[in-house]
């Protein structure tokens, strides 16, 4: 079964994995909110939130892959909240709060991508030829 070529999702797995990647974003931006106002309780609210929303994510969709979706809107809406515009305002300011954030949430999104469910053959739990 693994050494099959992978098939492309069906279209409600790719509705789904675009809709974490959205949730993701959105997540990212409540973070980036939230971790500021807060500064020591909002920080690890911020990235409990998003440390579920990706092992969520994988756990429901059964792959790893369910982690990478919203683990991808997260950093770019991180990246484009952290931009600073013409006018001279941005979402991030200068400070350890949001260093931690930024950093501190690339790192629970590979944790969360690294412990999904990779794909495995069926059959019994058992070991072979026991």
């Amino acid at each position: 079964m693994l050494a099959q070529p992978p098939k492309l999702p069906s279209a409600a797995r790719t509705a789904a994995y675009f809709g974490l990647f959205v949730l993701g974003a959105v997540v990212a931006g409540a973070g980036g909110l939230v971790q500021s106002g807060w500064f020591p309780g909002g920080l690890i609210l911020a990235l409990a939130g998003a440390a579920g929303l990706f092992l969520g994510g994988a756990r429901a969709m059964g792959s790893r892959a369910g982690a990478v979706a919203p683990a991808g809107g997260w950093v770019i809406a991180v990246i484009l909240l952290t931009a600073s515009r013409p006018e001279g305002d941005f979402l991030f300011g200068v400070g350890a709060g949001s260093y931690l954030f930024l950093l501190g949430g690339m790192a629970v999104a590979v944790m969360c991508a690294t412990l999904g469910a990779g794909r495995q053959p069926g059959g019994p739990a058992a070991r072979l030829g026991k």
